[in-house]
């Protein structure tokens, strides 16, 4: 286990209260959804009162957020705008932090490159089958040819590379630092570094600057304000609160904004979205999944018997980030939920926070 591990003490206390249900169905979204303007700031909303939700609850959720260095919380049923809180300041620590301003996604990021994998597989530009060396070139990992070329964009998607995780930085993607652990395929780590590569292979298919491509095939579908900086080997994606939710619109609606398809192949959205292998049930291509009975958490090399979110209803689906930051959707209830914000307590993926975030939400939701 890496020194930034976070605190094994937090994925105890969940080990018994886990979910058995592995071959939980994503049911279909049940309502006739919501789409705001692609411009400007109109948004349709709809209040907790009208739902018959808690109020008191749902001001021990606002308590316990804001308590918890949340900076932005935007909950959307049926698309409209249930709540939209804002706390702090912005990341300058220079004005309030509103619905205008820009913060990272850390790797809740990675569920927009899956997307955008599934827009160019469809593009016909590349096969989520293929050997990452056809885009990157042989020489990209330190790995003999034959071992190298075991590894498809596809084990980038779901974390099976099989680098070895047991490096000084798992961000840096020289092939110095991308060593041989294990065939691909045969091993789930967390390991950013691959990840991020993605990208790169995404650009070669295109021929298009990731940025550029990222707001023609998805920015500009649905409204959203973005954009991917270099952080190091870092390739770290900011936007606006509304941004995200709007993205979140998006996959509840598998895809498909407003009655325009924008990730059209519903086969890559259910492979996505479903488990991507055996090793790590709770994981699918970039995009964390409840209701399994199974989960390898970032920064450990062993499995828990319980679920991602115990309070969270069995189909969530999630994209997750350092400190907190997620983008949540929820076909049963028809729900998207957004967190930004800085890290809630010491660990660095908070999964602890998460799921009581979620036993404040069911409270209030009376769920």
């Amino acid at each position: 286990m890496k020194p930034f591990c976070f605190a094994l003490l937090s994925l105890i206390l969940f080990v018994s209260c886990h979910n058995d249900d592995e071959n939980t169905e994503k049911p279909e979204v049940e309502e006739e959804l919501y789409f705001p303007p692609l411009t400007g700031n109109d948004w349709e909303n709809i209040s907790t009162e009208s739902l018959g939700w808690n109020i008191e609850a749902q001001a021990e959720l606002f308590n316990y957020l804001e308590t918890h260095n949340t900076r932005a919380f935007i909950l959307l049923k049926d698309g409209k705008i249930v709540i939209e809180k804002y706390w702090g300041d912005n990341i300058l620590g220079t004005s309030d932090f509103d619905r205008d301003t820009n913060w990272y996604w850390a790797s809740a990021g990675k569920t927009l490159s899956a997307t955008l994998t599934g827009i160019a597989q469809e593009e016909g530009v590349l096969n989520i089958n293929d050997k990452t060396s056809d885009y990157l070139g042989s020489g990209w990992t330190s790995l003999s040819a034959e071992k190298e070329n075991l590894i498809t964009i596809k084990n980038q998607l779901s974390m099976t590379t099989g680098l070895d995780y047991e490096v000084n930085d798992l961000n840096c993607t020289l092939p110095s630092c991308l060593a041989y652990k294990a065939d691909a395929g045969t091993q789930w780590y967390y390991h950013n570094a691959p990840y991020t590569l993605l990208s790169e292979v995404i650009s070669q298919a295109t021929q298009m600057d990731y940025n550029q491509y990222t707001d023609d095939k998805l920015e500009s579908k649905i409204g959203m304000d973005g954009q991917w900086i270099q952080n190091g080997y870092n390739n770290v994606y900011w936007s606006t609160p509304r941004a995200m939710a709007r993205f979140g619109l998006l996959m509840l609606n598998q895809g498909v904004w407003a009655g325009t398809p924008v990730l059209s192949s519903l086969d890559y959205f259910n492979d996505m979205t479903t488990s991507s292998q055996n090793l790590n049930p709770s994981y699918g291509y970039l995009w964390w999944l409840n209701g399994k009975n199974s989960i390898v958490f970032p920064s450990v090399d062993f499995s828990f018997n319980m679920a991602l979110a115990d309070n969270a209803p069995a189909d969530l689906i999630a994209g997750m980030g350092k400190n907190g930051q997620y983008v949540e959707c929820i076909p049963s209830k028809n729900m998207v939920v957004v967190r930004m914000g800085e890290a809630p307590n010491n660990d660095l993926v908070p999964i602890q926070f998460h799921n009581d975030m979620w036993l404040k939400i069911s409270a209030m939701i009376q769920d």
